[in-house]
């Protein structure tokens, strides 16, 4: 198949399994003021609100901290809200990294371990599920609750094969063939412009909110961490490494009886309505709140709701 072809039918194939768009949603793109610590000699930049017990919001793949800005004011009325820009993303320092989760763990797990937590929440989504659940998994006298949304989450996640992504196996042969994933995601930028900014059947994101994801990838070579996320994706045993921390973190999210919330949608692109039940079912000590209608990026459909909904289930701790 001719590259362009194969391009445009992938990502085709993964735009109808994300979209059913309808009204637009309203929203500016004005975000909270960072902060900035020296981690391992690269400055990772951060929001920090409120006092109290502190919630720590781990954002993904291809958004920042940013995601979280109308969520945070919810949780910093009672609690010390922290939000990071993944290293490479954001704010943050943009080093080159050759195993992009293994070594942004390590940038996040040392910025976590200076802010010396103690009985803290984690908020997570997308790759900071992966993350932050790994994070939890290891260093379980600091962390008291997990909240979680289209998150990485057993027995989906890391996937068998390709077959098993259903309507996302195209797109995903395409980012990882040589060539035609840096057209897509670094020339095209095709997962802002594209999957990001209408991913949600409640609407396509507002302009002034897409200038503010763009503006940390302001060229083709600042997007190639969005590119090397995507391939981190752990499919049929690759990445190993990534395989092996995703394997870990379903097994104790099976076994441990630490507290959670999930809130999910419909239909969601990780957390299906069949997923939640799933979930709803293995895991032990759970809450779940059903949102509504959407897609991947919640916290654009649903700010308040899910700033609400944590606050509310913190009280309950």
């Amino acid at each position: 198949m001719e590259r362009r072809t194969f391009i445009k039918s992938a990502a085709a194939a993964f735009t109808m399994a994300l979209l059913t768009p309808t009204t637009l949603l309203a929203s500016d793109g004005a975000g909270p003021s960072k902060k900035h610590m020296n981690v391992l000699g690269e400055p990772l930049a951060y929001v920090e609100q409120g006092e109290g017990r502190p919630v720590v919001f781990l954002h993904g793949n291809p958004s920042s901290s940013f995601v979280w800005r109308n969520i945070i004011p919810h949780v910093a009325k009672t609690n010390r809200a922290i939000a990071p820009d993944l290293m490479g993303m954001g704010d943050s320092g943009k080093p080159s990294m050759e195993e992009t989760y293994k070594e942004s763990s390590q940038y996040l797990f040392r910025f976590l371990d200076n802010l010396e937590l103690e009985n803290a929440v984690l908020v997570v989504h997308d790759w900071g599920s992966g993350l932050g659940f790994e994070y939890a998994r290891t260093r379980p006298e600091k962390i008291s609750g997990v909240v979680f949304m289209e998150a990485m989450t057993p027995p989906f996640i890391p996937y068998p094969s390709y077959e098993a992504m259903g309507g996302f196996a195209d797109f995903m042969r395409a980012v990882r063939t040589p060539g035609v994933g840096e057209d897509m995601i670094m020339e095209q930028n095709m997962l802002l412009d594209q999957f990001m900014r209408h991913g949600s059947p409640n609407g396509a994101i507002s302009e002034a909110v897409m200038a503010e994801y763009n503006r940390y990838y302001p060229n083709t070579q600042s997007r190639k961490i969005l590119l090397d996320w995507i391939r981190e994706i752990p499919i049929a045993g690759s990445p190993a490494y990534v395989s092996q921390v995703a394997e870990a973190n379903n097994a104790w999210l099976l076994e441990s009886d630490l507290p959670k919330l999930m809130l999910h949608v419909s239909p969601g692109a990780i957390i299906s309505m069949e997923q939640a039940k799933t979930l709803q079912k293995s895991l032990t000590n759970l809450e779940s709140v059903y949102l509504g209608p959407g897609g991947h990026f919640v916290q654009e459909d649903y700010p308040e709701e899910i700033g609400r909904a944590i606050s509310d289930w913190i009280q309950k701790l």
